[in-house]
C-alpha cells in the first residue's frame, strides 16, 4: 500500500485551517419539477465563484444562502481534465460517484441517492436512480452541487443534493478555441468552443466534441460525438431571449452489465488483474441524448420580472447486455472457479420530457424594509417505453461461465426474440411554490416559503400496474445571521416527501419518503475576500426510505429488484470545505468530511465515513505561462456483507464481507503558455497506482483505473 494512504486526511488539511485561521484573525423523481436557477452576476476567481442563486432562485452570494453550496468551475474543470460529470462530481465535497458499471453511475451524499441533476435549474429526479452512458461537461460553464434536501427551494426528493449544470451563454466579443488530447490506452479528443456577436443584440456559441478510446478494462471501448448551439437575443431593452439545442451520441462496446463477482462460496476474496470484466465480446451500450431549451425574461419595471423557460429531453438507450452471476447453490467452487452463469439480454428505452417553469420575482417595501419574493409554476411531462428481450430456447442465453481467470469474453450471442416485456409509463407534475427573503435587521434575513406538490404516474411497467397519485405542501425555512463584515452563520430546516417508484418483494409501490432535515453552519470569507470558508454540520432523519431487499437480479423477472422501507435512516455530519485564492499565485478547492450513518448497516458499511478532496494549482510567477497542479482525493476503508458461508465449508456459517481498504488517487498536471495563442498541458492521474475497487455499491464491483495520463495542445483565436 502506497505511504500516501496512510496519511490521515486531518493531518493532509491541518496547514491550510491554520493558514486560514490566521487569515481570518488579521482581516476582521418522479415527484416535483425542481430548478436551481443562477442569476446576477458570476464573478469567477479562479475556484471560488462569488455570486450565485442555486438554492433559492434569490439573488444571494454563498455567504447569503442557508445551505451548503460547492461549485466546480470552469478553470477547475479545465486545469483537472474533467470532461465528463463523474470526474467533475469527484472533486465535489462530500459526492460519491458510485461507479457500479461501466456505462452507468449512481451517487450519494451525506448517505443518500443524489437522484436530482438539473441543467440550468430544470430537471426531474431520475427514474432509474442513476446515469446511463458518459455525460461530458464541455458544453457547462460550471457544475454546482447543493447539499441537503435538495436545494431550500424545492422542497423535496433525497436529502443528499441537487447537481446544476450550467450550460455556457455566449460573449459579445468573438472568441474561439480548439484542444486536441491524446491520452492512455488510445484516448483522442478533439474539442472546439466558439462564440460572438451575429448582429446588434444578437450573440451565439457553439461547442463540439469527438472522442474515441479504448480502456484498461478487456475488451472495452467508447466513443462520443457532443454538439451545442446557443443564442442569445435582447428583443428590447426589457425582453431578452435564449434558446438552443445539445445533442450526444455516445456508445460504450464490450463494457458491462453488472460486474465481477467478488467472493467464493467460502467466502475468500476472487482474485483478479485490474483489467477484469465480465462483458461478452458482442456486448454494447449506446444513448443518444438530445435536449432543446427556450428562456424568456422579462422586466416590468426595475424592481420586478418574469421568467419562463422550456426545456423538451429525448433520450434514446440501447443495448445488448450480457449478466454475469453466481448460480451454484454452493457458491464459486474455490478451486475450480466454476458455479457462475451469463445472462444476455437486449434492452431498449425511449423517454421524453417536457419541463416547464414560469414565475415571478422581484422586491416590495414593508415596515420600512425592502424584501425579495419569488413565487412560481412547475409543471412536467415524461412518458417513456423500454423493453427487454431475452433468449430461453437457443442455450445462448444463458451460459454456464468458465473460471473468472480464463473469460475473455467469447460466446455465442444469443438470439433475442423471446420473454417480451417492458413498461409504458407517464408522470405528470406540478408544483406551485413561493419564498420571501425577509430583511428583519441590517444583519439577520429570514428565508421562509412552501411548494405544493401534485404527482400522478400511470402506466404499467413489466406486467405491474405503475399507478399512483400523491399531493403535499412542504414548508421550509432558512436564516442568515451576518456575525462581522467576513462572516455568517446560518441555519435551515426542510421538511422531506418523495413519493418512491421502488416496489417490495410482491411488487407493491413503497409508501412515500418523509422525513426532516437540519443544517446549521458559518462562512467565511478569508484572503481579501478571495476565498471562502464554510462549515456545514447537519442532522437527517428519514422515513420508509427504499432499501434493497434482494442482490441478485432475478433472471425470470428481468430486471426487477425488490426493496423494503427502513424503519428510520439517520444521517449526520460535518462538512469543512474551503475553495478560492489563497494567495495571489495558489488557487485551492479543498474539503473534509466526517459522516455517520445510522439504520441501515449495508449503507453504512459501504459508504465512506472520512472523505477528503483537495485540488490546487500554482501560477509559477518567475515564469508567468507556467502552471503546476495537483489533485488529491482519499476515502477510509469500506465493506459489504455478502451473505454468510455454505453449509458444505468447514467455515460454514460465517459472514462472507468483501473488503476496501482505505486509498488515496494522487494526480498532477502541468500546463505552458507558449505564446498568447499555444497552450500545452499534461494531466497524470493516480501516479501512485493504487488498485482499487471502484464502489461497493452494488454486491459486483470492478476496479479503477490504474496509473494514466493525457498531453492536450489548445489553440486560441
Amino acid at each position: 500500500m502506497s505511504r500516501l494512504n496512510q496519511v490521515p486526511s486531518l493531518f493532509l488539511l491541518s496547514p491550510l485551517l491554520f493558514s486560514s485561521l490566521a487569515a481570518a484573525d488579521t482581516a476582521v423523481d418522479s415527484s416535483a419539477v425542481e430548478r436551481i436557477e443562477v442569476t446576477g452576476s458570476r464573478l469567477s476567481q479562479g475556484y471560488l465563484v462569488d455570486e450565485n442563486s442555486s438554492a433559492t432562485k434569490l439573488d444571494l452570494t454563498l455567504k447569503e444562502t442557508p445551505q451548503a453550496i460547492s461549485i466546480i468551475s470552469t478553470e477547475q474543470l479545465n486545469d483537472f481534465a474533467l470532461s465528463n460529470i463523474n470526474l467533475a462530481l469527484d472533486q465535489a465535497t462530500g459526492v460519491n460517484v458510485e461507479r457500479i458499471e461501466t456505462d452507468r453511475t449512481y451517487y450519494k451524499a451525506r448517505g443518500f441517492d443524489i437522484t436530482n441533476f438539473q441543467v440550468d435549474g430544470l430537471g426531474l429526479p431520475f427514474t432509474g436512480g442513476g446515469i446511463e452512458g458518459d455525460l461530458d461537461t464541455a458544453i457547462y460553464q460550471q457544475v454546482e452541487v447543493v447539499r441537503g434536501a435538495n436545494g431550500l427551494m424545492s422542497g423535496v426528493g433525497n436529502p443528499s443534493a441537487t447537481v446544476n449544470m450550467v450550460r455556457k451563454r455566449p460573449g459579445r466579443d468573438f472568441a474561439a478555441q480548439t484542444q486536441f488530447s491524446y491520452g492512455s490506452w488510445q484516448d483522442q479528443r478533439l474539442d472546439a468552443d466558439m462564440q460572438g456577436e451575429l448582429g446588434e443584440g444578437l450573440a451565439a456559441r457553439a461547442v463540439a466534441v469527438k472522442q474515441d478510446k479504448n480502456s484498461y478494462l478487456d475488451r472495452y471501448s467508447h466513443d462520443k460525438t457532443l454538439g451545442y448551439l446557443v443564442v442569445d437575443a435582447e428583443l428590447s431593452d426589457s425582453t431578452s431571449l435564449v434558446f438552443g439545442h445539445s445533442g450526444q451520441h455516445s456508445e460504450g462496446k464490450g463494457g458491462m452489465w453488472g460486474a465481477l463477482n467478488l467472493y467464493y462460496g467460502n467466502g475468500a476474496a476472487i482474485e483478479y488483474s485490474r483489467s477484469a470484466s465480465t462483458s461478452a465480446d458482442w456486448s454494447y451500450w449506446q444513448v443518444k441524448d438530445h435536449r432543446s431549451f427556450v428562456e424568456l425574461q422579462h422586466k416590468l419595471n426595475d424592481n420586478w420580472a418574469l421568467i419562463g423557460s422550456y426545456q423538451l429531453m429525448q433520450i434514446e438507450q440501447q443495448g445488448d447486455l450480457f449478466y454475469v452471476y453466481v448460480s451454484a447453490a454452493n457458491g464459486v467452487d474455490p478451486v475450480t472457479g466454476l458455479g457462475m452463469t451469463g445472462y444476455g439480454s437486449f434492452y431498449g428505452k425511449d423517454e421524453q420530457t417536457q419541463l416547464g417553469d414560469l414565475y415571478l420575482k422581484g422586491k416590495f417595501a414593508l415596515a420600512g424594509r425592502q424584501h425579495e419574493l419569488v413565487a412560481g409554476l412547475n409543471i412536467s411531462d415524461r412518458h417513456y417505453t423500454d423493453i427487454s428481450l431475452y433468449d430461453f430456447s437457443t442455450g445462448a442465453g444463458f451460459p454456464a461461465m468458465p473460471a473468472p481467470a480464463t473469460w475473455n469474453g467469447k460466446t455465442a450471442k444469443p438470439v433475442f426474440k423471446d420473454g417480451q416485456s417492458g413498461s409504458d409509463v407517464d408522470a405528470r407534475q406540478q408544483s406551485l411554490y413561493s419564498v420571501v427573503r425577509w430583511d428583519l435587521a441590517d444583519s439577520l434575513k429570514l428565508i421562509t416559503g412552501t411548494r405544493w406538490i401534485d404527482a400522478e404516474v400511470t402506466g404499467l411497467s413489466y406486467g405491474v400496474d405503475q399507478a399512483t397519485e400523491q399531493n403535499k405542501a412542504v414548508p421550509y425555512v432558512g436564516a442568515v445571521y451576518q456575525l462581522t463584515p467576513q462572516i455568517s452563520l446560518y441555519s435551515s430546516h426542510t421538511a422531506i416527501f418523495l413519493p418512491q417508484n421502488e416496489r417490495d418483494a410482491n411488487r407493491q409501490l413503497l409508501e412515500p419518503v418523509q422525513g426532516k432535515t437540519l443544517e446549521f453552519g458559518v462562512k467565511a470569507d478569508l484572503f481579501a475576500d478571495k476565498a471562502l470558508l464554510s462549515l456545514a454540520v447537519f442532522d437527517i432523519k428519514q422515513q420508509n426510505m427504499a432499501v434493497f431487499d434482494k442482490d441478485i437480479v432475478d433472471p425470470v423477472a428481468g430486471l426487477f429488484k425488490a426493496y423494503k422501507t427502513a424503519e428510520e435512516i439517520s444521517s449526520k455530519g460535518v462538512e469543512l470545505e474551503l475553495a478560492g485564492a489563497v494567495t495571489e499565485q495558489l488557487q485551492l478547492s479543498a474539503s473534509l468530511v466526517q459522516l455517520n450513518i445510522d439504520g441501515d448497516k449495508l449503507v453504512e458499511a459501504y459508504t465512506p465515513k472520512r472523505t477528503f478532496k483537495l485540488s490546487a494549482l500554482y501560477q509559477v510567477p518567475q515564469l508567468p505561462g507556467l502552471r503546476l497542479g495537483l489533485n488529491y482525493r482519499w476515502q477510509d476503508d469500506i465493506s459489504r456483507v455478502q451473505g454468510k458461508v455454505a453449509a458444505i465449508y468447514a467455515n460454514a456459517g460465517q459472514d462472507i464481507v468483501t473488503r476496501q481498504d482505505a486509498y488515496g488517487l494522487l494526480g498532477l498536471m502541468a500546463s505552458y503558455d507558449i505564446n498568447s495563442q499555444w497552450q500545452i498541458q499534461l494531466n497524470a492521474d493516480n501516479l501512485t497506482d493504487e488498485k482499487y475497487l471502484n464502489s461497493l455499491y452494488w454486491a459486483q464491483a470492478y476496479y479503477g483505473a490504474p496509473a494514466n495520463y493525457r498531453l492536450g495542445v489548445s489553440y486560441q483565436f
